[in-house]
């Protein structure tokens, strides 16, 4: 889309540089001469006005029609030879007029030098100015068109990491309802005034994906409120299965975050600890801080020889991963390993 403040101003660039030309031959100098043209003779105004029309000829030729047709359009040699037609085409009548001029109103240098040289040098004259303004139209152009196509470009990429971010946070949201059922299905039959308090529980954070964080960016503090409650549940579901400690802080809430960010992190956690019969050897670590709008987040815990091949391939993982890549490109390290833990550790620049 076209934005016509912006030509508007690109007019009126164009009217302010050809004005400042024509005012700095007709107003600003005077008692010039050059090869017979002079404002005693009053011919250089007039050499000077056909002269700047050839500068802009060669100019806009280039600008809006060879650049544009066939630089562009990779067709370089078609534009190879048009320009050199169009611009020995533009100098030769220029170079015409000239001499039309100087034999039309009898000047008389045209009996005091060698007609050739005369000839040849408002040729080269000719051609030394005309070729600095079609390059400069060149240059113009090609500068104006590679701005559009880097707006182009980066409005595309915009355009795909939007669509992006939204399909994996769509898949975020069955792969917590997943998550989230399974907890509550561990304690039906165990506890079934707990499993309705939990499924409460879970009705709020399925509220929370499904409606508060339907935009690009929540506070802190709701995010993390959402990260404790789901913490509680996961705890009631374990039990006195595992060890958990956990802790989290921050100290400006109204920093904003990309929402469901650390979610997978913490399902993970909880997902792949290990199965020891001693609550003791099954081992839960959560820290969040933010600091100075900077989120340290480590999460350990233990798990099976057995389950480390199918760790790293779950959906949250490899989409949080993915997005974080999108939303804070060269703002966010993560850093995963699992040695005696499995232990996860992200910063990321808020």
């Amino acid at each position: 889309m076209k934005h016509p403040v912006k030509k508007s101003l690109l007019i009126l660039f164009h009217f302010l540089f050809w004005a400042l030309q024509f005012y700095l031959v007709f107003i600003a100098y005077e008692n010039l001469s050059w090869n017979g043209f002079s404002t005693e003779n009053g011919l250089l105004h007039l050499a000077s006005f056909y002269g700047i029309v050839t500068n802009m000829a060669v100019f806009y030729v280039q600008y809006s029609w060879l650049n544009a047709s066939f630089f562009i359009k990779k067709k370089y040699i078609l534009y190879l030879i048009f320009s050199i037609l169009t611009f020995i085409i533009i100098t030769g009548i220029e170079s015409y007029i000239d001499y039309y001029v100087i034999i039309t109103h009898r000047i008389h240098i045209i009996e005091q030098a060698p007609v050739f040289e005369l000839v040849a040098s408002w040729v080269f004259s000719n051609t030394v100015l005309n070729l600095m303004f079609s390059i400069f139209g060149f240059l113009s152009r090609f500068q104006l068109e590679y701005v559009k196509a880097e707006k182009a470009k980066q409005e595309l990429l915009e355009a795909t990491h939007a669509t992006e971010l939204k399909y994996l946070k769509a898949q975020l949201n069955p792969h917590f309802l997943f998550n989230g059922i399974n907890s509550v299905y561990h304690l039906i039959g165990k506890n079934n005034p707990l499993a309705k308090n939990t499924l409460l529980q879970f009705s709020n954070l399925l509220r929370y994906q499904l409606y508060d964080s339907d935009t690009s960016y929540i506070t802190l503090a709701k995010e993390l409120a959402y990260i404790s409650q789901y913490i509680q549940i996961e705890k009631i579901r374990k039990g006195d299965d595992i060890t958990l400690s956990y802790a989290i802080a921050m100290e400006n809430g109204e920093q904003s975050i990309a929402p469901l960010m650390l979610i997978p992190f913490v399902e993970n956690a909880f997902k792949h600890i290990s199965n020891f019969d001693a609550a003791s050897n099954n081992i839960i670590s959560i820290n969040i801080k933010e600091a100075h709008g900077i989120l340290h987040c480590l999460i350990k815990n233990t798990y099976d020889d057995f389950k480390q091949s199918t760790i790293h391939g779950g959906i949250g993982l490899q989409n949080i991963k993915r997005r974080l890549t999108l939303v804070y490109p060269k703002r966010h390290t993560l850093s995963v390993t699992h040695e005696e833990m499995y232990c996860v550790t992200l910063k990321i620049e808020l």
